[in-house]
């Protein structure tokens, strides 16, 4: 499939169906894919090989002082054309809590949107992997929308779906989010179809009972629900039906819980 390249780290505005208009931050190297999850949906594609011996993925990460500088140049020049975006996202070519200076980023970032545009959301896109590594609980607490991922509440599926780094335990992310007081977005992508030869399908009865279950469990302020749009890496998945999430919504939504659907 196609790859992403970002000519900077920031980039857009592009319009997201999550977020209206969306000012991204790629904190991962601009050609490469860093994730320590291996979605089977994943738009940025495969987790490419490890680099050589001797080279580290950290060198190829744009530096806070880069990052800052292009934000503010962009901001600026947004602020003069009264064109302020709705969000500022971390997103772009993996998972961006994996940067060593995520925390002092997302500092500068709040900083420059307070200077340059005080009505923009700064939000940060996870897969909630990296909740107990140094720096990343306090730089998400910085950021005004926390949108963290959880796929499905069964871990068996969710490795399926998300094929995550040696390691992963869903207990223990479950156990982190609680930190939050329920001051976050939930985000999950439902879809069928096969990977494989392995049926997957987190829309199923038994997979929504214990999805429904672990919403209660976290009492995010906010769950946001959406399914594919772009192409996949992995062949043979397939959206999830408006009709389908919809009534996912109305479940949440009849105990209380605010919701947001992008079909």
């Amino acid at each position: 499939m196609e790859k992403r390249v970002f000519t900077s780290p920031v980039f857009g505005p592009i319009h997201s169906r999550r977020l209206g208009s969306s000012l991204g931050i790629n904190l991962m190297p601009a050609s490469r894919k860093v994730c320590n999850f291996n979605c089977i949906y994943c738009e940025c594609g495969w987790n490419p090989e490890p680099l050589q011996q001797g080279k580290k993925e950290g060198s190829l990460m744009p530096g806070r002082d880069t990052v800052a500088l292009a934000l503010e140049e962009k901001l600026r020049m947004l602020a003069k054309e009264g064109k302020a975006p709705d969000a500022i996202t971390f997103s772009g070519n993996g998972e961006p809590t994996l940067h060593p200076d995520f925390s002092g980023i997302v500092q500068d970032t709040m900083a420059l949107k307070n200077k340059w545009s005080p009505g923009t959301k700064v939000c940060v896109l996870s897969n909630s992997a990296n909740l107990d590594k140094k720096g990343v609980m306090e730089g998400l607490m910085l950021s005004d929308l926390r949108i963290m991922k959880i796929d499905s509440a069964i871990e068996k599926t969710l490795r399926l779906i998300n094929n995550p780094e040696g390691g992963y335990s869903l207990e223990r992310t479950v156990s982190l989010l609680k930190r939050f007081g329920g001051d976050f977005t939930l985000q999950t992508l439902f879809l069928t179809g096969s990977v494989d030869g392995k049926i997957v399908d987190n829309t199923t009865a038994q997979e929504l009972e214990a999805w429904y279950d672990l919403a209660e469990e976290l009492k995010p302020r906010q769950v946001m629900l959406y399914t594919l749009d772009r192409q996949t890496p992995a062949p043979g998945l397939h959206k999830c039906p408006a009709e389908k999430l919809y009534s996912i919504a109305r479940v949440l939504k009849d105990k209380g819980t605010d919701v947001i659907i992008a079909g």
